[in-house]
């Protein structure tokens, strides 16, 4: 069995904790961080079209996906030390929910955290990214509140259509 663990900053160890109370021992377990590519690629084009004429050596970045790939390297040890046991870690540039669809395809459970609004219950506690996860997931989904869920009190109202 392969557990797949979505890590972003901010919500992993829910994750993680979530992965190393409901797989089992033999599971195997893979952390995915998934890096994206506009902060590079906006470094890239600033530089080009306003500073860089003539001057590549000079483009910064370079020194932002570097910086990019060092952070996700140091989030997925801290993600895997709180895991407590042997797992693998995946990283991966693009468009974040694309990849971690594609990285579900084969996995037998995906472990992600809401990333929507988590001060009330309901459908906007999921951003677009999960929201596009959680449609189009090839394995089961098993998604997490980032922190405590909110009281029974923050359900929407129904629709008008309902009331």
């Amino acid at each position: 069995m392969t557990v797949l663990v979505w890590i972003t900053e901010g919500t992993w160890p829910a994750c993680v904790d979530a992965a190393r109370a409901h797989a089992a021992q033999d599971a195997e377990v893979v952390l995915l961080h998934i890096s994206g590519q506009d902060v590079p690629g906006l470094a890239h084009g600033a530089f080009a079209g306003l500073l860089g004429r003539g001057r590549p050596e000079r483009d910064p970045g370079g020194l932002v996906e570097a910086l990019a790939a060092d952070s996700a390297g140091h989030l997925l040890d801290t993600a895997a030390e709180r895991l407590g046991r042997p797992c693998t870690r995946l990283e991966r540039t693009g468009r974040a929910e694309h990849e971690v669809v594609a990285a579900a395809d084969g996995a037998e459970l995906l472990v992600l955290a809401r990333d929507g609004d988590r001060t009330r219950r309901g459908p906007h506690s999921l951003g677009p990214a999960a929201r596009f996860v959680v449609d189009h997931a090839p394995c089961p989904v098993l998604l997490v509140w980032p922190e405590p869920a909110p009281g029974a009190d923050t359900f929407p109202p129904p629709p008008p259509h309902h009331r």
